[in-house]
């Protein structure tokens, strides 16, 4: 028989007890850990000044129940131009790399590697490729979950020789990242040659390659300007080339995320990731500029006037993409026409 005394033992061991249960239950609240691999080293600056970042971020704002875990320097293994699809098959849960890997695959994001279409700041540029990729890309990145797409800050041409007028590229080796900056290197008169930038300093020492088109941002961690002494930039905008980027998340991983932490993730996704990409381009790319001088590399601008014979001589890349993309069914005037749009009005307001 249970006595009223037995009643408040019970009743007191149950209010103990209520805090531990609590406890135990918080303590199995999901927390969730994502891979983002990718093909830069940790030194790099898009690792430490976007993606660590950004990262640590969403952490933040999770409480710590989401965290993104950085593999750099391709170490879950394969090749650059895999990882989007080590994205869509789950290999990694995010992955970072350039649609340009696979020439070819992804038609509408290439208008903005058209020679003489991009702006020289990384935030237009960045801003101004999410847009456009909200708008018309979303079935050709349809087999991942899209967090970001961007577009750099201008590309340079770094090499042996010196380059400041287009007759100095005749037969110049040069590493290209995408299929439309090789196209427009060759219209130059270069001798482009196509490979991922972790294969640049292995080129450049066996003589492969004579240089390479990258950004400021990225030659340190290929440790370019030991390679090469003199660096090539074209004034002003719309400039010579740039690549894209995605940041490309497995749709089941995504999917599986409870509510709370698909908003976490949401709310630091699209242009709101892209304005945190612009970073590496635009606040650390003249780092890297002036650590360069310091070297005694020399630095090239070409002329306004030489800028504009590059431009002619480059229009037939352009024309043949139009045609080209009109032939898989395309509307490449007007995507081409929109992506000049974005970037003039980001570029007003940047």
């Amino acid at each position: 028989m249970t006595t009223r005394r037995d009643l408040g033992r019970l009743g007191a061991a149950a209010m103990l007890a209520t805090p531990a249960l609590l406890s135990e239950g918080h303590a199995q609240t999901p927390e969730v850990t994502l891979k983002l691999h990718h093909f830069l080293p940790a030194v790099s600056n898009v690792h430490r000044y976007f993606l660590m970042p950004w990262a640590e971020k969403i952490s933040k704002e999770s409480n710590g129940r989401l965290r993104i875990q950085l593999f750099p320097s391709m170490q879950l293994g394969g090749a650059p131009p895999q990882l989007f699809d080590q994205a869509r098959d789950g290999i990694a849960d995010i992955t970072w790399t350039l649609p340009g890997n696979t020439p070819g695959r992804f038609p509408r994001i290439e208008v903005f590697e058209l020679p003489f279409v991009s702006h020289k700041r990384a935030i237009v540029n960045c801003l101004a490729v999410q847009e456009y990729a909200d708008r018309h890309c979303v079935q050709e990145f349809s087999e991942v979950h899209p967090l970001c797409i961007w577009g750099h800050g201008e590309g340079l041409i770094h090499s042996r020789r010196e380059v400041t007028k287009m007759e100095d590229l005749n037969g110049l080796k040069l590493r290209f990242p995408s299929r439309l900056n090789g196209e427009a290197l060759r219209a130059l008169g270069a001798s482009p040659v196509g490979m991922p930038v972790p294969q640049i300093p292995e080129a450049m020492s066996q003589g492969v390659i004579d240089g390479a088109v990258v950004p400021w941002e990225v030659v340190p961690s290929i440790r370019l300007a030991e390679m090469v002494r003199n660096h090539t930039e074209i004034p002003g905008s719309p400039t010579l080339y740039i690549t894209t980027f995605i940041l490309g998340m497995n749709k089941a991983k995504y999917a599986s995320l409870p509510a709370d932490l698909r908003a976490v993730l949401d709310a630091n996704s699209g242009l709101a990731a892209a304005r945190m990409a612009a970073v590496p381009w635009d606040e650390r790319g003249p780092v890297v500029e002036a650590d360069v001088r310091r070297r005694g590399n020399k630095i090239v601008v070409i002329s306004e006037a030489e800028k504009e014979r590059w431009q002619i001589a480059t229009r037939p890349v352009l024309d043949n993409w139009l045609k080209t993309a009109a032939e898989k069914g395309l509307d490449s005037q007007a995507l081409l026409a929109d992506a000049r749009s974005l970037v003039a009005r980001h570029a007003s307001a940047a």
